[in-house]
């Protein structure tokens, strides 16, 4: 038999050679701190690798960090089981901040092996998050366990990648408290200040320009607890709604003022009749629109 021979055979039995699928698993035991300033985070965890017949997944790496320690628990011809503990980073999203949520990713892939030769499939049987895990300042709503393809264009390879993510939120009652509710006491008592007599329209200024400069000094201290980012997110845009409030609050008693000063008496009873109360019904209304559609 010459190589030609040997060469087309093997070209036709080629394709029938099918990439070894390899079952993972990733059982949480313990979750860091998420930063998100950075999106880092740390994870102790089980890692599970499966195979129906001999193979060698072991040559893996985390896509999004590094294993700090990386103990070896079975080793076996078909199975590898690991105690696993890593510092990883993903992307993170504030948008809805300071109500936001987060996905935390553990990302693997083989370091050799393409696509062609090694397939993760998700083992959902040897997957979850245990029951003690306790994330401080965030809820942990669920997980998922997907694998898909990485393709590296520069080098014409693609790859098999195993995804387990964790989707969070932050406690919705603590933010509200820490972020929202001073605003809103703020704003009553500057909502407040057109309950008072128009002949004390200085006072009414003097209380509207204070809220207007605590606003200004607690949104400084909102924006700096997260990174610079290139879009508003919901605690900015709430908070151009209130500087927009305080602003038309703040034209409507200087107005005021200057009808006095102009002795139009007539004019400053309507209008501080139409505002006495209607600002304290009109302003919740809107902050509760704002919340409906953002």
């Amino acid at each position: 038999m010459n190589w030609k021979l040997i060469l087309l055979l093997f070209c036709l039995f080629l394709p029938l050679v099918s990439a070894e699928e390899v079952e993972v698993g990733i059982y949480i035991l313990n979750l860091g701190k998420f930063d998100v300033s950075t999106g880092t985070f740390t994870a102790d965890f089980y890692l599970s690798m499966k195979c129906e017949n001999s193979c060698s997944p072991e040559n893996f790496e985390f896509m999004n960090g590094r294993a700090s320690s990386l103990d070896k628990i079975i080793d076996t011809s078909t199975e590898k089981f690991y105690r696993v503990q890593a510092n990883l980073n993903s992307p993170v999203n504030l948008e809805k901040f300071p109500f936001d949520q987060q996905k935390m990713e553990i990302i693997l892939e083989d370091k050799k092996n393409t696509i062609d030769t090694i397939q993760y499939k998700p083992d959902k049987n040897q997957s979850g998050i245990d029951k003690s895990v306790l994330f401080t300042g965030w809820n942990i709503d669920k997980w998922t366990a997907v694998s898909d393809k990485h393709e590296y264009e520069l080098y014409d390879e693609t790859y098999s990648r195993y995804v387990f993510q964790i989707n969070i939120s932050k406690i919705w009652w603590n933010s509200f408290i820490k972020t929202i509710l001073p605003i809103i006491i703020i704003m009553l008592v500057a909502l407040s200040s057109f309950i008072i007599d128009p002949d004390k329209v200085t006072t009414r200024v003097a209380m509207i320009s204070s809220a207007l400069v605590a606003s200004v000094m607690f949104h400084v201290s909102i924006t700096n607890q997260i990174p610079p980012v290139g879009y508003m997110t919901l605690a900015d845009k709430f908070m151009l709604l209130t500087y927009i409030i305080l602003l038309i609050s703040f034209i409507i008693n200087i107005t005021l003022l200057d009808l006095i000063e102009k002795k139009k008496e007539l004019l400053v009873k309507r209008i501080h009749h139409y505002t006495e109360y209607s600002m304290l019904i009109i302003v919740p209304l809107i902050y509760l629109i704002f919340f409906i559609i953002y």
